[in-house]
């Protein structure tokens, strides 16, 4: 938009060169206008300010009325959905045969309301994964880890050891003890296969972990060798070779009710943890699934949903990109 102070100079420049010999097109080209915009500016009928700025434009036909603005406030302030955002709150609102509101729209009314913001103690997410392991159904791949959970005073922590699926994000096992073990991995890698009733050796399985000591125990090496499972585990200092499970580990912290100031005996801790495994497997709606729930893509259910599912590349569904599997 050029002031009418601009234009007049503008027509001064033109008229000066043309004056000269100078080419009236080619004046035009130099200050960056058509030979058309020049002939408007000089037509006694043409405003001397742009009237862009100051027009009336028509009401959009789909602008949200006032009713459908408080509908999607009232919706998004439910105590179901307080801590979801619009992409997590339109997937359950369709498994419900309800529609109020596309992604886009419910953010856009969420900023000019000034909720939209983070409101999780944790930073804000960054999407990085790491290409490690390829999947093309559930229980070919499992990752593991271990992570700490505050006790009933500083310096006294239980230990949350937790398998999750990579194909489909299902935590098929976990357990807390008071200690790091390798024997404790052996209990849970059995609790694991018996769970999800899978057929060792003759359905290949890959158990994925960190290089923590329990991760090289004998006591579970000699179990996954057993059993007919291929360990495997991160590259040397490469500290996110193992995202998922860590990824798992912050859900569950950063999740509303999560004690974060210590649990105050086992038992509390166990519970807790055994309601968020229920809601994480059966209602929570992963971002990196289109938002269908853990259990839903383990089972095969998915597929009346989003149709046929595809392969599951950890970082990538395009092409696999590097197998990582560390024989010991």
């Amino acid at each position: 938009m050029i002031s009418a102070s601009d234009r007049i100079k503008a027509i001064e420049l033109i008229d000066e060169a043309t004056k000269t010999g100078a080419r009236v097109k080619k004046a035009c080209d130099e200050l960056g206008i058509s030979h058309r915009t020049l002939q408007r500016w000089r037509s006694p009928s043409t405003p001397l300010e742009d009237q862009r700025p100051v027009v009336v434009r028509p009401v959009p036909k789909n602008k949200l009325s006032e009713t459908e603005v408080a509908e999607i406030i009232e919706t998004v302030n439910q105590q179901e959905f307080q801590s979801l955002p619009p992409s997590q709150i339109v997937p359950i609102l369709a498994d419900w045969g309800t529609y109020i509101a596309p992604e886009s729209t419910m953010y856009r009314v969420l900023r000019e309301h000034h909720m939209q913001n983070h409101r999780s103690r944790a930073s804000k997410p960054s999407s990085k994964p790491i290409s490690t392991h390829f999947a093309t159904g559930p229980n070919e791949v499992w990752m593991w880890d271990i992570t700490w959970l505050p006790g009933p005073a500083k310096g006294i922590y239980f230990y949350l050891y937790l398998i999750l699926d990579l194909f489909s994000r299902k935590v098929v096992a976990w357990e807390i003890w008071l200690e790091e073990s390798a024997e404790n991995a052996s209990v849970l890698v059995r609790r694991g296969v018996l769970s999800e009733q899978c057929v060792l050796p003759e359905q290949p399985l890959v158990l994925h972990s960190d290089n923590g000591s329990p991760m090289k125990g004998a006591s579970l090496l000699e179990t996954l060798y057993t059993l007919g499972i291929t360990p495997s585990r991160s590259r040397p200092r490469v500290s996110n070779d193992n995202p998922y499970a860590e990824s798992v580990f912050r859900t569950c912290k950063y999740r509303p009710g999560y004690p974060y100031k210590g649990f105050a005996t086992l038992s509390e801790a166990r519970e807790w943890v055994l309601e968020f495994v229920s809601w994480y497997n059966h209602e929570h709606r992963h971002s990196g699934l289109n938002f269908i729930t853990p259990n839903q893509r383990h089972n095969g259910a998915a597929e009346n949903h989003l149709g046929k599912t595809p392969a599951c590349l950890c970082g990538s569904q395009s092409s696999p990109s590097r197998t990582m599997v560390s024989r010991y």
